[in-house]
């Protein structure tokens, strides 16, 4: 009986076939060189990007991957960088291929095939890193903080439009060496347009969700996981990520060992005290115990009694009048309580 070719479901699935196969599968414990200047790299001598914002496969799609994998190899090649040898002894960082390199692990190939980049940005690392993704999936089928990854790098100061769109092309020729370059010219009204506004249009974001989005990808990453798995909702987001990262661990610590809900309020709360925050009054607010920052230098707020203060002012006189008035009858009542004690 036949056996069942796997399922083929992102470009990671796609870049796994045909005539680097008979490479991949070679055994080889060090990096070796094509005549085209493909690299075979052991996938286990590769760091993963750091902060890699973008989870990985799992479950059935990971099976289906490595399935793929070990039938055909890999075709495509992966993108690395080529970095100062660090701690670990790494000499390559991933930036395109990281579910490639996850599945060539688990079916033990000895080597994948590399693009090396060198001397290259941070910049246009993370260009690499995100669009790959951006190129694979749908922006409306990411998760939130992969998102806020996406949006916060367009955001950036240091983006740079004319680098993107090198980049992309450059995934496309890659992906399809057929592939013609579009007309990406901008008539004059798209130049017109402020960044936000672009950015919306491209993803089909209002700008106050873009903002909400960039703010969330200041998380830590574990609270960005809770917002991935709809443990806390954007609005949530947005205000712990106001929180220095100390304060935000605090948050995750508490979250461990209790299930809290945090809501708007709560978090609201949070942020009114900063950087005054402990972890034993995190627990407090976030299980309820203290549910607004307390005024120390002034008393609580209070409402007068409609028949207090009615005898005195006529059915038409403004509340402006009115606290006017009471305010300077209070003034004159402890300026007198005040004389009255130094006489």
């Amino acid at each position: 009986m036949e056996k069942m070719k796997p399922r083929i479901r992102s470009l990671d699935d796609l870049f796994t076939s045909g005539e680097i196969q008979s490479h991949s599968n070679k055994a080889a414990s060090a990096v070796t060189q094509t005549a085209d200047g493909i690299i075979f790299i052991p996938p286990q001598k590769i760091r993963t990007f750091p902060k890699h914002p973008f989870r990985l496969y799992d479950g059935e799609r990971l099976d289906d991957l490595v399935e793929s994998v070990k039938a055909n190899g890999i075709l495509i090649p992966t993108i690395v960088r080529k970095i100062e040898k660090d701690e670990n002894g790494y000499e390559y960082e991933m930036l395109a291929g990281h579910n490639r390199q996850n599945a060539a692990i688990i079916a033990d190939l000895e080597v994948i095939p590399c693009i090396v980049k060198e001397n290259i940005t941070d910049e246009e690392a993370w260009i690499y890193v995100i669009e790959t993704n951006v190129m694979q999936r749908s922006f409306t089928d990411m998760l939130p903080s992969e998102k806020a990854a996406v949006l916060a790098l367009r955001y950036s100061k240091m983006f740079s439009q004319g680098k993107r769109n090198d980049i992309i092309e450059e995934l496309k020729r890659l992906e399809n060496p057929d592939y013609i370059r579009e007309n990406s010219t901008c008539g004059s009204d798209c130049h017109k347009l402020k960044n936000r506004d672009k950015v919306g249009a491209e993803y089909s974001l209002s700008g106050r969700s873009i903002a909400n989005y960039v703010r969330a990808n200041s998380l830590i990453t574990a609270l960005k996981v809770r917002l991935d798995n709809g443990e806390l909702t954007l609005a949530v987001s947005v205000e712990l990520s106001y929180l220095s990262t100390e304060v935000q661990q605090y948050i995750e610590n508490v979250l461990i060992e209790n299930e809290f809900k945090v809501d708007v309020k709560k978090a609201t709360v949070l942020r009114s005290y900063d950087d005054k925050l402990t972890e034993d009054s995190v627990y407090e607010i976030l299980s309820g115990e203290k549910a607004r920052k307390s005024r120390a230098d002034t008393p609580p707020p209070i409402k007068i009694k409609h028949t207090v203060y009615s005898k005195y002012f006529a059915p038409n006189t403004k509340t402006s009048e009115i606290e006017r008035i009471i305010g300077e009858a209070l003034a004159l009542y402890f300026k007198k309580a005040e004389d009255e004690t130094s006489a």
